[in-house]
């Protein structure tokens, strides 16, 4: 690794904003994907777009691999460092720029959390949707990177649906803005949503124009209690046909129940396969109907029980246990292997039942729970990386049903990603020709391969090629 390029970042940057001893990278070297770790060669924090450009002028100059990276809390090794990288981190960028209620507008840099979008737009009447997992912890800009989703995704949709505009920098260290606050424009190709999704690899974001909509009036929250998962699963897809579409419908199975029970200590019963937290929002009267039916429903297809929270606070206490579902279940086992798969909703009894019995196959302990109600499901193994055999089978039985969940019409991630961990999925998923596309638009927007190389896809031009192939030019 030619050190020039740490010697000129030490030069132009703060120096608390270059970090380069090894101790101190540590923090740097993984992101919330298990087993995954490389030390970068250095760190820069960054403050501004200026600064961000500044960076990537100099890794082209040097041609060294850039890897951005926001809190660290993807799970699909999108922001693990490569080797002799530079880990270019943007939780600093943490600044609400505008709040436009005249055009419910908010204009916001990308180390920005997402709980702080969604407390900002409450405070005035107004509401940002996208609630991933780790909204109190992950920032807007990881969001974007990776088309992250939620518990309201079913109603709501991700967060592209609610990205008006970028601004980006390439990898030449040049900066444009696309998009706008016009409600439509089509004028000329979208390419906002290029880097939407795009997982660092395409260019970096320095700020994100979202969308804000009112702020529902009334929200109704109900647990239903199953002996059988798969009659938990006929109920999201029963609801779904009847044309209901719930602000949010999670599973949760026996195992996921008992770790945030177990965590948490809100009262989720022990005694049953699965439970369903479905939750409607909207106008009071068309919130009451809609409840009233999910439950007639939900009884219809074997619910044991269906409850109602007495309050909103009740039923945020259920949501935010339903939150807990990671941190909970990595208390019970060494290594928690969090996977994603997405099918469509009427396939969901088919697609419980397999991952079942593929964990039964493989003799491994997996807790499922997810946004059943969009047909995305969080297969969770708990095992331990110590023990080689062990992580083997899991990667059998991955493999597995993320083949199942392409054969029933699905995909290999709803909203997690491809980084490291499912990139030799990826041609199977949604074929070669696909793949081809988004190569070549990687090489377009980066000619050297620098900005996150290796991820989606392995790497076929590097640094050193390009080097070489512009000698020969």
């Amino acid at each position: 690794m030619n050190t020039d390029i740490v010697s000129e970042l030490s030069a132009r940057f703060l120096p608390e904003a270059v970090i380069t001893q090894p101790e101190d990278l540590i923090a740097y070297s993984y992101d919330g994907t298990p087993i995954l770790q490389q030390l970068p060669r250095a760190v820069v924090l960054v403050t501004s777009r200026e600064e961000v450009a500044t960076l990537l002028t100099l890794a082209a100059k040097y041609r060294t691999p850039v890897v951005t990276r926001g809190s660290g809390t993807g799970l699909s090794g999108g922001s693990v460092p490569v080797e002799g990288s530079i880990v270019l981190c943007t939780a600093r960028m943490n600044h609400i720029l505008e709040l436009d209620t005249d055009n419910l507008t908010i204009m916001v840099e990308p180390g920005v959390i997402n709980n702080e979008v969604a407390m900002r737009a409450d405070s005035v009447g107004l509401f940002y949707p996208p609630d991933p997992g780790s909204m109190k912890v992950s920032t807007i800009g990881g969001n974007v990177s990776e088309n992250s989703g939620g518990l309201r995704g079913l109603k709501y949709g991700v967060t592209r649906d609610y990205v008006m505009g970028l601004e980006v920098v390439l990898a030449t260290g040049e900066t444009f803005f696309t998009g706008n606050k016009c409600v439509k424009d089509v004028a000329g190709y979208s390419l906002k949503d290029i880097f939407i999704g795009s997982e660092g690899t395409l260019g970096v974001v320095t700020k994100i124009l979202l969308k804000l909509i009112p702020k529902p009036a009334a929200r109704k929250t109900l647990l239903a209690v199953y002996e059988r998962m798969d009659e938990a699963a006929s109920t999201v897809s029963a609801i779904i046909a009847a044309k209901i579409i719930p602000c949010t419908m999670e599973f949760l199975d026996r195992t996921t129940i008992r770790c945030i029970e177990n965590y948490s200590k809100v009262g989720l019963p022990l005694d049953c396969e699965a439970i369903l937290l479905m939750e409607s929002d909207g106008h009071p009267a068309a919130v009451d109907e809609e409840a009233q039916r999910m439950e007639q429903i939900a009884r219809e297809h074997g619910a044991r029980s269906v409850s109602l929270a007495k309050d909103i606070e009740e039923g945020t206490r259920l949501m935010t246990a339903r939150r807990m579902a990671i941190p909970a279940m990595a208390r019970v086992a060494p290594t928690t292997i969090l996977e994603d798969a997405t099918v469509p909703r009427s396939k969901l009894p088919e697609m419980v039942r397999f991952v079942q019995k593929t964990a039964e196959k493989y003799n491994l302990t997996v807790g499922t729970f997810g946004h059943f109600g969009d047909g995305n499901l969080h297969p969770t193994f708990l095992a331990n990386e110590r023990n080689p055999g062990e992580i083997h089978r899991v990667h059998e039985a991955v493999t597995e049903i993320f083949s199942y969940a392409v054969e029933l019409g699905g995909t290999i991630s709803g909203e997690h990603g491809i980084g490291l961990t499912k990139k030799s999925f990826l041609p199977s998923a949604i074929g070669e020709i696909n793949v081809r596309i988004l190569r070549e638009l990687k090489r377009v927007l980066d000619p050297q391969g620098i900005l996150n190389p290796g991820k989606i896809f392995d790497r076929q031009f590097s640094a050193g090629a390009a080097a070489a192939r512009s000698a020969m030019n």
